[in-house]
């Protein structure tokens, strides 16, 4: 049994990219942890959620990846997405949604409880004339726009293949309060709800710098809006890290694993200052301040009547940052420095340097095993 012979209760939060893996490749030091973390039986030693800003792909597509490269058994209760809080904001899912990403969003967008669902693709096919940039692609005789359901609801999964399409698009429903076959209202009363996951900025893959993440679209959309309306977009919902509904979702999963019981501390392991570190600290400021308060439900930025709390929470949530993916050690500014946190620090969160300073700073996810087992035999 995996708990056998620790002294108290912990559970693990891990990262993937930069973390575990770069691009579709398994760092070293993550088969080396995993064989640290399980047992003969191949089965955890203590409760492990990893918790990703991944988004294009279904959830079991992503269980079948991992459980293949890090040749460890994963199952779906075993994994959040960045869109995997969705299934619990209930009163969007009657709703008509567009949905914007890559992969099968419909199907993710099913599977999550919208019933509802548009694709921009099939938007820009319904009304020809909106997607204009690639001439190429322009019809070439002209062409009616065919009827469509009122969009209700924007839905970012993630970032888009065609980022002009997507963009123009997405600025004909807001502009047009979800009917894109009207005249923009130049100066729009109301907004159309959006819900956008995976806020990142940058990502690590197989190149030496760090990649372009939904972070970046979404900088570009709300760069575009607001240049159009004269009005800062506003977001129903950020989802994904550094969002504490995303931490809450992960850490119903950790009690699951440990039979309903309440885990006590959380350590939660990344290589992105920005959400990793800034999510696992507020998260660890969102426990403290419900366990002083001393009641079950504590108002706080990012959570939600759609989210119920099913047992005791953790005590603490200790931010690990690995040296492996989007932090850089040998970068001049530490991570606490204004001018740095600020480059990669989405619009809407509050830049406060504690939330950017780790409380492990360690190598790699080995490192961070070692530390987390360490503490637990303790």
């Amino acid at each position: 049994m995996w708990r056998r012979g620790l002294t108290q209760t912990v559970g693990v939060f891990f990262d993937v990219d930069g973390v575990l893996l770069r691009g579709g490749s398994v760092l070293p030091a993550a088969r080396r942890a995993f064989q640290k973390l399980v047992d003969q039986n191949q089965k955890f030693r203590v409760p492990v959620v990893f918790v990703t800003n991944a988004g294009s792909c279904e959830k079991q597509q992503k269980v079948e990846q991992l459980s293949r490269l890090l040749d460890v058994p994963i199952t779906p209760e075993q994994l959040v997405l960045s869109y995997s809080p969705l299934q619990t904001m209930r009163s969007f899912h009657d709703k008509c949604v567009l949905v914007s990403g890559q992969g099968p969003v419909t199907r993710i967008a099913n599977s999550l409880g919208f019933h509802k669902v548009l694709t921009i693709e099939q938007l820009a096919e319904q009304h020809p004339l909106l997607d204009m940039v690639d001439h190429s692609r322009r019809p070439s005789t002209p062409s009616e726009p065919r009827s469509l359901p009122r969009v209700e609801a924007i839905i970012l999964l993630g970032e888009p293949v065609r980022w002009e399409t997507n963009l123009q698009l997405l600025i004909d429903l807001l502009m047009t309060n979800g009917s894109p076959g009207s005249v923009y209202d130049a100066r729009p009363k109301t907004q159309l709800p959006v819900l956008a996951c995976n806020a990142d900025l940058l990502w690590m893959a197989e190149a030496p710098s760090p990649r372009f993440g939904h972070g970046m679209f979404l900088l570009c959309l709300e760069s575009v809006y607001r240049k159009l309306s004269g009005r800062e977009l506003q977001y129903q919902a950020l989802l994904g890290k550094p969002a504490l509904r995303t931490y809450r979702h992960a850490e119903v999963l950790l009690r699951q694993q440990n039979l309903g019981r309440r885990v006590s501390t959380i350590y939660a392991v990344g290589d992105n200052v920005m959400t990793d570190i800034y999510g696992a600290n507020l998260y660890n400021r969102y426990l403290s301040r419900r366990h002083a308060a001393g009641t079950a439900e504590l108002a706080v930025q990012g959570t939600g009547s759609d989210v119920t709390e099913e047992a005791e929470s953790a005590s603490q949530c200790h931010s690990i940052l690995v040296c492996t993916g989007v932090y850089d050690p040998r970068s001049e500014l530490p991570p606490t420095q204004t001018g740095a946190a600020a480059v990669g620090l989405h619009r809407d969160l509050v830049l406060e340097p504690e939330l950017l300073e780790p409380r492990h700073l360690v190598e790699d996810v080995e490192d961070a095993v070692d530390l987390l087992l360490h503490a637990a035999h303790h």
